[in-house]
């Protein structure tokens, strides 16, 4: 391999990243390194629907028994990183590091180095999902334990409630878009610190959909609604 060219002054760590979510169906993704680390990229790329090719001479069972990539039993060759829109490399050699993100740099495609943040040109968050729901904790590089700690502290929110709040604030934007020709609205904030989550989370729904409607100045619940908020509150005066 010929002598990479010079990494940027300062790394990732030193400057402030723009977070964004990634369309990947069907888009070329590399993944250079077949071990533990490349079998765990894989793990969450294949779900995104992109097509995913690996580079290397060998590879843990993980990789190797899965039928869902390519596999190109061979190492990293130069300029190869060019056929593709995003690329991953997990060698823990940081000549091959430096070498795939030069290459990337070059051919205008993204690279993410395991372990090595001086090669790379985007750095991965840790990440809590549940349905549509997702949280993401990143430290631009700096400490991935910590980002990786704080991932479950707040994946734990992530339950029945959130879920059922996402489709309740979802059922609402749509109705305000129809009703406004646009979902901006103060009244979003105002709603959610008023107790949305919890109140789900009581199984209170149809007091939250009534007082998410009112804040964004939507019509009045339905009459089924009202009926269904009563029986909540007197079950929750029966049950004190």
């Amino acid at each position: 391999m010929s002598t990479p060219v010079s990494t940027p002054a300062t790394s990732l760590a030193d400057r402030h990243s723009y977070p964004v979510y990634l369309d990947l169906r069907g888009r070329r993704v590399l993944v250079v390194g077949a071990g533990v680390v490349a079998a765990r990229k894989i793990e969450r790329l294949v779900p995104t629907g992109a097509a995913v090719t690996v580079v290397a001479p060998t590879a843990v069972p993980a990789i190797a028994e899965r039928d869902d990539v390519r596999w190109h039993r061979r190492p990293y060759q130069q300029g190869e990183v060019a056929g593709y829109r995003l690329a991953f490399t997990c060698t823990g050699e940081l000549e091959v590091d430096a070498q795939v993100f030069a290459d990337g740099e070059a051919s205008g495609v993204w690279v993410n180095s395991a372990d090595d943040i001086d090669n790379c040109s985007f750095i991965l968050p840790a990440v809590a999902r549940r349905g549509t729901l997702s949280v993401s904790v990143c430290t631009q590089g700096v400490t991935p334990a910590l980002a990786s700690w704080l991932r479950s502290r707040f994946g734990r929110e992530l339950d029945d409630g959130a879920e059922e709040l996402v489709r309740l604030l979802s059922a609402a934007r749509a109705e305000l878009r129809a009703a406004t020709g646009s979902s901006e609205h103060p009244g979003w904030q105002e709603a959610l610190d008023d107790g949305l989550l919890d109140a789900v989370r009581a199984g209170r729904g149809a007091w939250a959909r009534r007082r998410l409607r009112a804040a964004l100045g939507l019509d009045a619940a339905d009459d089924d609604a009202d009926t269904a908020d009563d029986t909540e509150q007197t079950q929750a005066v029966t049950l004190r």
